[in-house]
């Protein structure tokens, strides 16, 4: 299976609460040691100014670029700026490519689904989410975009409101209320409401019980979460691409290990 990685689009030093902008590259060196012939790794497409505008206001694109405009993470860092285009590149490549080929991918990204149409705030930036799936709108008739980050994907629809986009399905479970068994069990179900052709899957481990900053879900029902959404798309002949999406545990190597589950449980499935 490919994972869509550069080191471009991680920085380590990024004066931070939040992990994401570091957590792409240390996640790519264990799954290199932990599933050497299983994945392959390839560099992607950096997007331009004119994609990012897809789903943003041009004028904000060019200020957070130029560093006039802090990003997400409140800053005006000039590698964070840097490291934007290919961490939206990574998801956008990832997308190109099993629209091509079917199947799943994997974006080793974050930080997206808190930035609105002209917006960045909560560690996000660009919202790499809503530039793929528009950019998907001329090869499909509906994406899907399933958001297990713990938290509420304001900015995701923010732009489908603003944008008035009918042909996305946004189901984040940062707006629900019910349990997770209660989640667990009506998953297929709300899976088959989207009627996607596509699915984006943000595979968030701040749901985990013990995040800081989430919190509903034991590591066994994470398993159960990740293995419901890949057995779906996989029956159904859905297109898959996974993201990393938030984890705030002060042991990084426990976020590590929730998204090594993750991909785990793809690979059951997809090759």
């Amino acid at each position: 299976m490919r994972v869509f990685f550069s080191p471009k689009q991680s920085v380590a030093q990024n004066d931070s609460f939040s992990p994401s902008a570091g957590k792409p590259a240390l996640l790519v060196a264990q799954w290199k040691q932990k599933w050497p012939d299983r994945l392959e790794f390839v560099e992607p497409e950096p997007v331009t100014v004119e994609q990012f505008s897809l789903a943003h206001g041009r004028d904000f694109v060019e200020d957070i670029l130029a560093c006039r405009k802090p990003n997400g993470f409140g800053n005006r860092s000039p590698e964070i700026a840097a490291s934007l285009p290919w961490t939206t590149g990574s998801l956008v490549s990832a997308v190109d490519h099993v629209l091509e080929n079917g199947g799943a991918a994997c974006s080793p990204t974050s930080g997206f689904h808190h930035s609105g149409y002209k917006y960045a705030r909560a560690f996000c930036t660009f919202n790499g989410l809503m530039v793929a799936a528009v950019s998907a709108h001329s090869r499909v008739e509906r994406v899907g975009i399933l958001d297990c980050d713990f938290h509420y994907g304001d900015g995701t629809d923010d732009i489908i409101r603003l944008q008035d986009i009918d042909y996305v399905s946004h189901l984040t479970t940062g707006s629900l209320s019910c349990k997770s068994e209660e989640f667990l069990e009506s998953l297929p179900e709300a899976l088959a409401r989207m009627k996607a052709d596509l699915l984006i899957y943000q595979a968030g481990a701040d749901a985990h019980v013990d995040d800081p900053l989430g919190g509903w879900m034991t590591t066994e029902q994470m398993r159960r979460r990740d293995r419901l959404v890949f057995e779906y798309c996989h029956s159904a002949g859905i297109p898959v691409v996974w993201n990393l999406a938030g984890g705030y545990q002060s042991e990084i190597q426990l976020v590590l290990d929730l998204h090594h589950a993750t991909m785990d449980e793809c690979l059951k499935l997809f090759s």
